[in-house]
């Protein structure tokens, strides 16, 4: 759906609406400011019209940076707007988030890895975006061995540079200290093992579609 050009009436009488520029004016290197008022609807500032989460998420890909305010309580909604925009993608059916990963996500609520879990998905998701071409390099060459394991490789050495990382910031995890230990992780059950075989099969088809042959399949066989 495209943007609606008509100006929103509330618009008029926030006291910051002087200031907003003429529609098509260069963007400001500041976040764009978008207003979710009572009825749900998303009104751009700085265009001067109303937008659709669908908007938004092009505004995402393309590098264009927003803050999303509640128009009545001025409070910080961009998360929820945020996971929104993904809620609406995974129904759409362009699954990012398998469901093993979002089962040990909410299990991880409140527990005491819970602070270093947003760190190390982003340090993670950096890696993967900054190493792509690598390894849409070293699928398109993978012999003898799978898409999977070449993922696996990444995520072994993904791990390794952020503990060496985090013992920087967090000595006493090197010198010992009298901390205890979290609890090691409770082993999976069978149900969810054979819940992430069926992600990792599916993992492999769609990598197996993003190869340069489009239908080239790994010699190494199925992962055991």
């Amino acid at each position: 759906m495209g943007r609606m050009t008509k100006t929103d009436p509330a618009a008029k009488t926030d006291p910051a609406a002087k200031d907003m520029p003429e529609k098509g004016a260069p963007m400001a290197s500041e976040p764009v400011a978008i207003k979710k008022y009572a009825n749900r609807r998303l009104y751009h500032t700085g265009s001067s019209e109303y937008v659709t989460l669908e908007d938004l998420a092009r505004m995402v890909k393309a590098g264009e940076d927003f803050v999303v305010s509640d128009a009545k309580t001025g409070e910080d909604i961009t998360r929820s707007v945020l996971a929104q925009i993904i809620f609406e993608q995974e129904n759409k059916g362009q699954n990012l988030l398998p469901v093993t990963f979002m089962r040990q996500l909410i299990r991880l609520y409140g527990d005491s890895m819970q602070a270093l879990v947003p760190q190390y998905l982003d340090f993670s998701l950096d890696s993967l975006i900054n190493n792509q071409q690598k390894l849409r390099e070293q699928f398109s060459q993978a012999l003898g061995q799978t898409p999977f394991a070449i993922l696996e490789e990444q995520t072994r050495k993904n791990m390794a540079v952020f503990a060496n990382a985090l013992r920087m910031l967090t000595p006493f995890a090197i010198t010992g200290s009298t901390t205890p230990e979290p609890p090691a992780a409770e082993p999976a059950r069978p149900d969810e093992i054979s819940e992430m075989k069926r992600e990792m099969d599916r993992m492999r088809e769609r990598l197996e579609r993003l190869s340069p042959s489009g239908s080239a399949k790994p010699s190494g066989g199925q992962p055991s």
